[in-house]
């Protein structure tokens, strides 16, 4: 118990400053983000399947660099994210089995792209641009299915 509430109040000192930066940018007035990005905790990853495409961040701690940068080129390009039903899961939570990373097995900072069908397609040690991540996804034979289906092609 004492552990944990240690913890808490470590990984809150830690949190304080990116939300109040947040809070500054606008983060948290932008319902897309809000809908978008959320802690790995909050959703089940077998709730996302056929419905999301989750891209899971995952760090030591939310002051890596690399961690930041990638949040930066997320935020840049919500609306791109949202267009191809993307949800970002974030995971800073070093030391915890939590289940994101008992399933995945993060060294470090990682970035891992999931298909609606629930199969890891991307593993990257490295932030990646959002236009990246959206020529990955664009290239997925689901993605291709459903721009076809919006256009009304067969």
């Amino acid at each position: 118990m004492k552990t944990r509430l240690v913890f808490g109040f470590t990984l809150l000192s830690f949190l304080l400053p990116t939300l109040i930066g947040a809070e500054e940018k606008g983060f948290e007035d932008d319902p897309v983000a809000q809908s978008i990005v959320m802690p790995g905790d909050a959703v089940d990853l077998e709730s996302l399947i056929w419905v999301k495409r989750p891209v899971i961040v995952f760090a030591d701690s939310p002051n890596d660099p690399r961690f930041i940068q990638q949040m930066e080129f997320i935020e840049e390009r919500l609306a791109d994210l949202e267009e191809r039903d993307v949800i970002v899961l974030t995971d800073t939570a070093r030391g915890e089995d939590t289940a994101l990373r008992l399933k995945l097995r993060p060294r470090g900072f990682m970035m891992v792209m999931i298909g609606k069908d629930g199969t890891v397609y991307l593993r990257k040690p490295l932030p990646w641009d959002v236009r990246e991540i959206s020529r990955v996804i664009d290239k997925m034979p689901m993605r291709q299915q459903e721009v076809r289906d919006r256009r009304g092609d067969s």
